[in-house]
């Protein structure tokens, strides 16, 4: 059970405006991560404008920003976001099989270079935080300046999501 009771957009004190915009955004149900930021209307109406950026005004492939969102969700232990990503995932092109080997992606042949760098730079910016000289230079040959920025914004904007999830424990909806 979430550590908050949830906030709905009938409830006392809801900006209706705000609650209609993220129902919007998500194709007309609040999720519980929404019901919960929305005890505070500045945050919720920008992390309703920056997730609805990343997630459809980016370059960035589809399917690569699904996998460094369910990797990030696999290395913070966090199903919430796993379990609302794995169908995006699915539908951007990303294969089952793929999806299950994400907790041991460095031993499977399913992944090409530019995934695995991919992969490795997420990794290393969810776990150690900063990324070598090295490492970065891997992803830079992948990408143009504006998805670099975007891969790198995608990782540490998911990083916080597992981190609101998960002190708050928000339940996976049934």
């Amino acid at each position: 059970m979430a550590r908050l009771p949830d906030k709905e957009a009938d409830s006392p004190g809801v900006d209706t405006a705000l609650a209609q915009r993220v129902q919007q955004r998500r194709g007309g149900a609040l999720l519980n991560l929404d019901k919960q930021l929305l005890h505070s209307a500045p945050l919720a109406d920008g992390w309703n404008q920056l997730m609805g950026a990343m997630r459809g005004q980016t370059k960035l492939d589809g399917a690569l920003r699904e996998l460094v969102i369910l990797l990030v969700a696999v290395l913070n232990r966090a199903p919430y976001e796993f379990a609302q990503h794995v169908p995006v995932a699915l539908a951007e092109g990303v294969s089952q099989a793929q999806i299950d080997a994400l907790a041991d992606w460095r031993e499977s042949m399913l992944f090409d270079a530019r995934t695995r760098d991919v992969l490795a730079y997420a990794e290393a910016m969810t776990l150690q935080v900063q990324v070598s000289d090295e490492l970065f230079g891997a992803v830079r040959r992948h990408f143009d300046a504006r998805e670099l920025v975007e891969l790198t914004a995608t990782v540490a904007s998911y990083n916080m999501v597992s981190r609101f999830l998960e002190a708050l424990r928000i339940e996976i909806e049934p």
